[in-house]
């Protein structure tokens, strides 16, 4: 509900309240400092309450106000300029400042959280570019780069092509990683100092499933790697320069899973030493800590103190028993951990841990090591917080404990003896501790309280008095850096300056590393190289699956490559001459080889192309000369291209299909010492836009019928249709645009079918009439309406009920037994179903004579001018009747052929010798000239009957005569022709 805002220039002596420097009522959330000028101070205040900033120029004296208008959820301030801020809002917007907060502007939208980083290459340039992973509109990720004031669509550029797995982009000194799943597998890719992305090569088997980019720092990657075997552990992997080639450098490091999720893996790497490593490795259940100096090429156990505190002989024999540490550092930037060094003090490292042949949570004890982890002392039983002041002349100890406490420990000779100083009268319950900006300084602030109802209390310790004076020169003594007696650590030897342990001077500033010097190189520079194995032995020998003279395949006849000796130098190891020309991978030319393992793929890896659009295909050799070959590429479609050598290709062959089809594709490629061919089948289609189901309105029960999906366009490719009867769940699924089938079931019913094209599915439904006996009626309308036809599906619709509701009305008759369905084309004709209805019961069912009946009812009120409706004020429409015809009580005629669409059936009249057909037919457009209706969307579609159907026992010559027909025939005139 309210803040309070302090602020201290005596190093925490006195304290001054600023409240009305920022305002009685703001409630501030966080406080940042900006990096690379500590005058520069930014606070944040509660959006909930308000979204605003306060900013000081003059280390918080006095401060500014600006509203903001979007809420800020973090900040990333530039490592070199120091008005420049990334602020990333709560809705995933990034915004850029270069007047530090003083003025916004939005970067881009959708940006995933924690993924934005300023560009952090060695060689400084493009110091405004932004690295950042944002989600398109469909909902991927991309990662992309821009300059912070300007990042709009056609500036901003894709570096990695396609999409990325979300949360995935790392950007990180000259390295950017990204991860991409495919086939369930993720795949890793890294950019070297913004090279083309080449993706990340482990041993062939490792198959990993989750990765941790470690360190980055002297032109190497070190990751974390979860294996397709691995659940609590991980493998530590060491890469060459360019982050693409891994080697296994420890294996099964422990690992665990943070309080929100995040996983921890018990790695260490120590401050102030590059190389050093700690880790806790899992052995048969057991889990060990280990010590590398070399980056992980040879790792070794913890030897453990001689005596414990007491100065009794502690009996542990390595590799029995040894000293185990826990390696977790304090997310808390107020607490430490279990593990501290600092550069500025090379040599000592604190941790807990404990002696034995595991490391265990119990017996927990604190060590310390002034050597650089080769010999260590007990210090404490208990675990301790240890802060380390004057660059590591003084070491503060403070009890980890939930119970309050007054005094601490101190110690000017690295942890050899400690001594005990009260810094507080009362017992106070230790919150945390904070050392003063800079590590000369010889000043921290204890917080706490006294009580958990009392405020905080703030006890500032200052050690200054303990020193009379600065040391001097000679208060140092020379100190080399070593590994069991080892000198040459990484390719060098290294000489520190320490000060003298019965020397009680205050260093003030660190002087660094005294010396450093190559040494000659020997085996143990140098680590097994990508494919290599070490044996037992200690030679680096080919795995199983790695084939040596595969670095030969990618390169051209008349160039060189680097043939591996098994063996690579540690990267950022210095050491010279000696061995070094015996294990360093040797230029050699390329051999000549005929063409073998010959692939033809296209650009995006995809079998599908669209008609009339660009397709790239790239030939590929795995073992020969390209560039020294013939290559002939047969796109299947007529078009056939050579090429002479490979510098035509470099970008793909380029072909556009203008059919749609599926197209067989070869390549052939030959030199002098042989040839090799592939073959490709490419799916070749165009988009589909419309489908329409086409049957009839009306059918017969138990008679087949025929129904058609018609598409537009009308050629897209290889398809599949799904069709869906009723209310069946199993769908029947056909390659056929048309399907014949019947009905048992009296009623109304629904087709519907699904037509799938590439990565299109359009779907279209109908609803069919299906009864045992029904009668139809031609109708026509007073010309007038054509004028007002636009043929298209939805107005027939609508002239469909209202003429059946104006039917309704002249007759009375019930609308149940009325179907009427507007024909397509012009003159405007429309067809008039008589139903037989029954209710649910069965009861009631209509008969040929009840039907006869209504039918004369129709016709006399349609006869008699009495069926119209109003188009539009001052536009009647009269309904006339034209042809009545009746469908047949039994259905005798055979089937229909599977192309036939039945619309209007036969009609028998029942007698005991003549049998009147009438029949009509309707000319149907093609499916050519259902393409031309780019306006008839959802067009109707009707197709022929057979002139003459053959039925049984009905002489030829009471058929009606082609020439009888010509008068029955329905012109469907398509828009347009």
């Amino acid at each position: 509900t309210e803040s309070s805002l302090w602020r201290s220039t005596d190093y925490g002596t006195t304290y001054e309240k600023l409240n009305d420097k920022v305002g009685l009522k703001t409630i501030l959330s966080y406080l940042y400092v900006c990096p690379t000028n500590k005058r520069k101070i930014m606070l944040l205040t509660d959006p909930e309450v308000e979204s605003s900033l306060l900013i000081s120029s003059d280390e918080g004296a006095t401060y500014q106000k600006y509203r903001l208008n979007f809420y800020i959820h973090s900040l990333l301030f530039h490592p070199k300029q120091e008005d420049w801020i990334l602020a990333y809002s709560q809705d995933q917007k990034l915004f850029s400042s270069v007047e530090f907060g003083r003025r916004w502007l939005l970067l881009h939208e959708g940006v995933a959280p924690n993924r934005f980083y300023w560009s952090m290459m060695g060689s400084g340039r493009e110091p405004d570019l932004v690295h950042l992973e944002a989600k398109t509109v469909d909902g991927h990720a991309q990662y992309i780069t821009c300059k912070m004031q300007n990042c709009s669509e056609a500036t901003l550029s894709k570096p990695f092509p396609g999409y990325i797995d979300h949360n995935s982009l790392i950007v990180q000194d000259d390295y950017v990683f990204v991860q991409l799943t495919s086939g369930g597998r993720p795949h890793y890719y890294v950019s070297y100092r913004r090279n083309a992305f080449a993706q990340m090569k482990l041993p062939k088997y490792s198959l990993p499933k989750d990765m941790h980019v470690i360190s980055t720092d002297e032109n190497q990657v070190f990751a974390a790697v979860q294996e397709w075997n691995q659940n609590d552990t991980y493998n530590l992997y060491i890469s060459d320069t360019r982050g693409v080639y891994f080697t296994l450098a420890l294996e099964n490091v422990k690992s665990s899973q943070g309080l929100e999720g995040n996983v921890m893996i018990d790695l260490y790497e120590v401050a102030g030493i590059k190389g050093m490593f700690l880790a806790n490795k899992k052995i048969d259940n057991q889990v060990k800590t280990f010590i590398t100096y070399n980056k992980g090429r040879d790792w070794s156990l913890l030897q453990a103190p001689d005596t414990d505190l007491r100065g009794n002989p502690v009996h542990c024999l390595l590799p029995y028993c040894s000293l185990h540490l826990h390696l977790k550092v304090s997310e808390n930037p107020y607490t430490s951990g279990n593990i501290a060094s600092r550069d500025t003090a090379p040599s000592i490292i604190v941790a807990s841990g404990n002696i034995g042949t595991e490391l265990s949570d119990d017996d927990i004890s604190m060590f310390v090591s002034s050597d650089a982890g080769n010999t260590w002392r007990q210090i404490f039983e208990e675990e301790h917080s240890v802060l380390y002041l004057d660059q590591g002349g003084v070491l503060v100890a403070m009890k980890h404990t939930s119970l309050p406490i007054r005094h601490l420990w101190l110690s000017f000779d690295e942890g050899r003896s400690w001594s005990k100083y009260s810094f507080t009268s009362l017992p106070l319950f230790v919150d945390g501790v904070l050392g003063e900006p800079g590590e000369e300084t010889l000043i921290m602030t204890v917080f706490g309280h006294f009580s958990h109802r009392s405020e905080w209390q703030l006890v500032k310790v200052d050690y200054k008095s303990i020193f009379d004076r600065r040391c001097a020169e000679e208060d140092y003594r020379p100190w080399q850096l070593h590994s069991q007696g080892e000198a040459c650590i990484m390719g060098a030897k290294r000489i520190y300056k320490k000060r003298k342990s019965e020397k009680k001077c205050m260093q003030g500033k660190y002087a660094g590393a005294m010396t450093s010097e190559p040494c000659v190189c020997t085996e143990a520079d140098f680590d097994c190289d990508y494919g290599y194995e070490r044996h037992s032995n200690g030679q680096c020998l080919p795995a199983f699956w790695y084939n040596p003279s595969s670095l030969s395949k990618d390169c051209s006849l008349g160039q060189s490559y680097l043939n591996s000796t098994g063996y690579r130098k540690v990267v950022s190891n210095n050491c010279t001459d000696g061995v070094r020309e015996r294990y360093t991978a040797k230029p050699q030319q390329c051999p000549g080889k005929a063409p073998q393992g010959l692939r033809i793929i296209t650009s995006d890896g995809k079998l599908t192309a669209e008609q009339g659009h660009n397709v790239t295909f790239l030939v590929q050799l795995e073992e020969g000369d390209l560039q020294r070959s013939l290559i002939q590429v047969d796109f299947g479609d007529g078009i056939a291209v050579s090429y002479a050598n490979l510098s035509s290709t470099e970008d793909g062959i380029k072909h556009v299909y203008q059919n749609v089809g599926i197209f067989r594709v070869t390549a052939l490629v030959e030199n002098s010492l042989g040839s090799d061919n592939a073959v490709l089948y490419l799916h070749v289609t165009c988009p589909l836009e419309h489908v329409h189901l086409s049957l009839p309105f009306v059918t017969t029960k138990n008679k087949e019928v025929n129904a058609t999906a018609v598409l537009w366009p009308s050629q897209v490719g290889t398809l599949t249709f799904v069709w869906w009867f009723g209310n069946n769940t199993e769908p029947l699924i056909t390659l056929e645009g048309s399907i014949t089938f019947t009905f048992s079931v009296e009623g109304m019913n629904t087709i519907t079918v699904q037509v799938s094209a590439g990565n299109t599915i359009l779907q279209d439904t109908k609803t069919i009439a299906v009864y045992e006996q029904f009668q139809s009626l031609r109708l026509s309308f007073s010309p007038n309406l054509d004028d007002y036809n636009p043929d298209i599906p939805e107005w027939r619709r609508d002239i469909s009920r209202v003429v059946k509701k104006a039917l309704v009305e002249a007759t009375g008759i019930a609308s149940k037994h009325i179907l009427v369905a507007v024909l397509p084309g012009l003159p405007t004709a429309a067809e008039l179903f008589i139903l037989p209805y029954q209710d649910t019961t069965g009861e009631n069912k209509r008969t040929a004579a009840d039907l006869e009946q209504i039918s004369e009812t129709l016709i006399q009120k349609l006869n008699q001018n009495l069926v119209h409706f109003e188009l539009k004020p001052g536009v009647r429409i009269l309904v006339h009747a034209a042809h009545l015809t009746a469908a047949p009580l039994v259905d005798l005629t055979p089937s229909h052929s599977g192309s036939a669409m039945l619309m209007l059936l036969s009609v028998v009249f029942v007698g005991l010798a003549v049998f009147v057909i009438y029949k009509f037919k309707r000319k149907i457009p093609g499916l050519n000239i259902y393409a031309q209706m780019q306006n008839e969307k959802d067009q109707e579609m009707v197709s022929p009957v057979s002139q003459r159907e053959s039925i049984p026992n009905v002489p030829q010559s009471e058929l009606m005569s082609p020439e009888q027909l010509v008068d029955e025939k329905l012109e469907v005139q398509p828009i347009g022709k």
